[in-house]
């Protein structure tokens, strides 16, 4: 019976173990993007997890929504997480990079260029975004031109390449949590008429050129993406197509035979292990909010060759050791989730462990 504690290949590399730091957003960059000060020490205190992936990072100006959140996109921004790539490389560990543009989920003032977002269509998310000015309405972001939505592609290729540069070992594209990817899926978010809206095939087609391209740049050895069937954050409804959607979109990813793809699942088990049986390769699962008795029922079962875990891995940086150990876990401090200092960030402490 396979163990959350057995190492395990990915793609090149040999995991020390089955499990991962979900990315979860901080908001503790640089306002030019490069990553914060503490960055390279928060990721190298969780370096004991099979596999990090880092919070979100914008591809482009047009992929950031909030502020302080970082960018690889630039030759400062390489230079910046080489740090952290190497901090974490240092103590045995290995560090996807999530690509994430968000879409319609952004605010002008947000923005180095001070624009709209972009989105599949001109339909607002209906909700409010965290600025310096407080909580504002985000406006309606503008519609996609095909050409527009070819330079996407090629922002997330750049951004993968650079990513490799800074020294990553791959990247995971962000196509969950009701961002831009999201958004293309969805018809409550994409009303299009072209090949990029209406039918099942043409609502994926964004997220398999964005895969495609990736993987073009940076080998599909080091592609993985992340997916969310059922989300429904911030007006995004997938509908009653949606299980149809997914299957679809796992077959067609399935082909170009990624390093993993990433699945926070929502509930519908049915969907999610249809989705195992048609995944070739190796396959991650978060559940938001598993007890920690639960914690890898799913490897065992041989649902999952992985499993991602956030607050935990956020508020116990030896969280693996904990685990090995039946040693209590921090509590997650949710004040200091965005922004701020090393208080919530760097300072969780470590385990008293006998001998």
């Amino acid at each position: 019976m396979k163990s959350i504690f057995d190492s395990i290949t990915l793609g090149k590399n040999t995991l020390q173990n089955a499990l991962v730091m979900a990315p979860m957003t901080r908001s503790r960059a640089n306002r030019d993007g490069t990553p914060g000060a503490l960055a390279a020490d928060y990721y190298s205190q969780r370096a004991s997890l099979g596999l990090i992936v880092t919070e979100g990072i914008q591809p482009s100006d047009d992929g950031q929504g909030y502020i302080f959140t970082p960018g690889i996109y630039t030759q400062a921004h390489i230079d910046g997480w080489k740090p952290v790539t190497q901090a974490v490389h240092a103590k045995g560990g290995r560090i996807f990079f999530q690509l994430m543009h968000a879409g319609r989920m952004s605010h002008p003032d947000n923005t180095p260029h001070h624009r709209a977002g972009l989105a599949p269509s001109a339909i607002a998310p209906g909700t409010q975004m965290f600025t310096l000015k407080g909580m504002l309405d985000i406006p309606v972001p503008e519609a996609m031109t095909q050409v527009q939505i070819k330079q996407a592609i090629g922002e997330f290729r750049h951004a993968a390449r650079s990513a490799i540069e800074a020294g990553a070992d791959g990247v995971e594209i962000h196509g969950a949590n009701a961002y831009l990817i999201q958004q293309f899926l969805a018809p409550s978010s994409n009303t299009r008429t072209d090949e990029y809206g209406g039918s099942i095939e043409n609502r994926a087609r964004f997220a398999i050129e964005i895969a495609k391209a990736v993987a073009e740049e940076i080998g599909a050895e080091r592609t993985a993406i992340r997916l969310s069937p059922g989300t429904k954050l911030w007006g995004i409804d997938e509908g009653a197509e949606g299980s149809a959607l997914y299957r679809y979109l796992v077959t067609e990813l399935n082909k170009l035979q990624l390093v993993y793809l990433h699945v926070m699942h929502q509930g519908d088990d049915e969907l999610l292990q249809d989705i195992r049986d048609g995944w070739d390769g190796i396959l991650i699962v978060n559940k938001p909010g598993r007890a920690r008795e639960n914690i890898g029922e799913d490897i065992r079962s041989g649902l999952a060759d992985l499993e991602a875990y956030g607050q935990m891995v956020l508020a116990n940086p030896d969280f693996v050791e904990r685990l090995k150990q039946d040693i209590p876990f921090n509590t997650a401090d949710r004040n200091t989730f965005f922004g701020g200092s090393a208080q919530g960030y760097t300072d969780y402490p470590l385990a008293k462990v006998a001998g």
